[in-house]
């Protein structure tokens, strides 16, 4: 019996002795390969079966795909998303390409303005924008085209807004800013050398800057263009506003029909399909096409960066600045101010024109505006600090190497990069809003897709933060019998503190104006500011609208405000 005992009791004994072995670091590793293939791989793959399951039985079929596919408004809405990324990427790239070269290369005037506008209209959500510019350029009421009538007497309307070229405008009015820190973050890294040599051969300013410094910075061209293409074709809020009542349908509003009662997510996940192979394939075509030609400077960084005189021509560039500004920030907040504070906005400015109701409604009397604002910040913070958390440990384990496949939780935690965020809630629609965890409308589904979808924002912040901290102060802690997670809370945070504060305040910023994934995901009690907005823009109450849009834009400048005196002005146009 004792010899029995004995034997039953090794096994155990050994498995005990191999679990106190496991390095801590090891079991953090488990542990954040399955929060991340909870946040990300479980939604994408639920989405992807049940695209190919029958609603009622679960019974393998493809006729989800021949749904999807199968009427011809399905696939016009495909290629007008295709189209309008297309034209989108081409004016924004237009737009942000001069003033990138002006800020960074010339003696332009004005620069901190318009680093200051470039912030505005990054900062500014573009659904918000997309309403200013009804008011302005709407056929039959804005106010450029009722100036224009009674200057002219025309009929026609000088601008429509509700065009494709109109959505594509208005939507490359709030995407430029990607371009320009693309591009301008190069420009800052090319020396002046090779400029002056072709000023020596001959090469006037213009064509050396055609025929040398753009050429150097076309991978962010590039990235840039490719980038707002992605963006453009996953976007919702414009879309719906402009693109809907202009009969202009595209891949997002689609979406949103197939979520109309009766809900058919397979229908849905079968037509998301294409957005996610599309995102795939255009970063592995950037990947393939800059690896065949090198863009390198060969005076690299140490070389002098001197500004180009440009004389008269400087005040053109700025003009073009400007003009750009007016169009992307100054024209919409003017009229979006003067609509927050009129009982009718098409009434125009005067002083029996002006009331406070709009705003009162909104603070005492709305039965959701005051929880939205609400839902907004606690789920942004939330998602923010959840987001820091994971990238923080996940870029810690990659950057310092501590384990064999570290990579693979780098690549886990950057794969929302090509993930659409309305592919990435209908992911989660898919895989939690049922049983058995029946989590739609909660906040905890809010939560977890919007940490899931800005994750790499969050990674790619703490990673270069990290890689900027040299490891020596860490090995001396671990000498002194400091524990790993304790060298990480008590030397490393506080090191990073002030860049992880930037990280998460941009986290924080861009899911509280997010509305692509939280359209799918909130209920009736959990609606954000952002959808709160687009359901006012639905009923066609431009005056609450922009009062709740003033809010939220004030909301948002507080924490842009705090980030600027902690951080840095630029914290959210730095690109590590």
């Amino acid at each position: 019996m004792a010899e029995g005992a004995v034997l039953k009791t090794a096994p155990r004994a050994q498995f005990g002795a191999r679990i106190r072995m496991v390095e801590p670091v090891t079991l953090l590793w488990v542990i954040l390969v399955l929060g991340l293939s909870f946040l990300i791989a479980a939604p994408l793959l639920k989405m992807l079966a049940i695209s190919f399951e029958e609603q009622d039985t679960g019974a393998f079929t493809l006729m989800n795909y021949a749904t999807a596919y199968g009427r011809q408004r399905y696939l016009d809405a495909l290629r007008n998303s295709l189209l309008l990324g297309l034209l989108t990427a081409a004016i924004s790239t237009i737009i942000a390409v001069p003033m990138a070269w002006a800020v960074s290369r010339t003696d332009m005037p004005g620069k901190g303005f318009t680093w200051a506008m470039v912030l505005a209209a990054f900062v500014m959500p573009p659904y918000l924008g997309a309403i200013g510019w009804i008011l302005l350029a709407g056929p039959n009421s804005g106010w450029i085209n009722q100036v224009w009538r009674a200057v002219t007497g025309a009929q026609d309307p000088l601008m429509n807004v509700y065009t494709f070229g109109g959505l594509a405008f208005v939507i490359a009015l709030h995407s430029f800013p990607l371009v320009f820190i693309f591009v301008k973050s190069a420009l800052d890294l090319i020396s002046s050398e090779m400029e002056d040599a072709a000023n020596i051969m001959g090469a006037g300013t213009w064509t050396t800057m055609r025929k040398v410094t753009l050429p150097l910075v076309w991978p962010s061209i590039l990235g840039g263009f490719i980038l707002i293409f992605l963006e453009t074709i996953a976007l919702f809020g414009t879309p719906a506003i402009i693109g809907i009542p202009a009969r202009i349908n595209v891949v997002t509003t689609q979406l949103w029909q197939f979520f109309e009662d009766p809900v058919r997510v397979e229908v849905a996940a079968a037509y998301s399909i294409p957005l996610l192979l599309i995102t795939v394939a255009l970063i592995g075509v950037q990947k393939l096409l800059l690896s065949r030609k090198g863009f390198v400077s060969q005076t690299g960084k140490g070389g002098e960066r001197r500004q180009i005189k440009l004389g008269p021509w400087r005040w053109v560039l700025f003009a073009w600045c400007f003009g750009v500004a007016l169009l992307a920030v100054l024209k919409p907040l003017l009229v979006l101010l003067q609509a927050s504070f009129a009982k009718a906005w098409g009434r125009g400015f005067s002083l029996d024109n002006l009331t406070l109701r709009n705003y009162r409604m909104l603070l005492f009397e709305h039965d959701m505006a005051l929880q939205s604002v609400w839902n907004t910040i606690w789920f942004s913070a939330a998602s923010a600090g959840l987001a820091l958390i994971l990238a923080l440990l996940v870029a810690y384990i990659v950057v310092r190497r501590l384990i064999r496949f570290a990579d693979g939780l780098a690549f886990l935690a950057m794969a929302p990069f090509v993930i659409p965020g309305i592919v990435m809630a209908i992911g989660f629609y898919a895989a939690y809003a049922g049983p058995p965890l029946m989590l739609y409308g909660s906040a905890l589904l809010i939560i977890l897709a919007f940490t899931a979808r800005f994750l790499p924002i969050a990674y790619a912040n703490a990673q270069a933060s990290i890689r900027a901290v040299h490891p020596e102060m860490e090995e001396a802690a671990r000498i002194l019998g400091s524990g790993r997670l304790q060298t990480i809370r008590r030397i490393t945070a506080p090191l990073l503190k002030t860049s992880l504060l930037g990280g998460w305040l941009i986290v924080f910023i861009v899911a509280s104006r997010e509305l692509s994934a939280a359209i799918f995901l909130v209920g009736p009690r959990t609606r954000t500011m952002s959808v709160l907005l687009y359901d006012l823009s639905e009923q066609g109450n431009f005056e609450l609208v922009s009062a709740f849009g003033g809010i939220l834009l004030v909301i948002t400048m507080v924490f842009v405000g705090i980030g600027m005196k902690l951080v840095g002005r630029d914290f959210m146009l730095r690109r590590d």
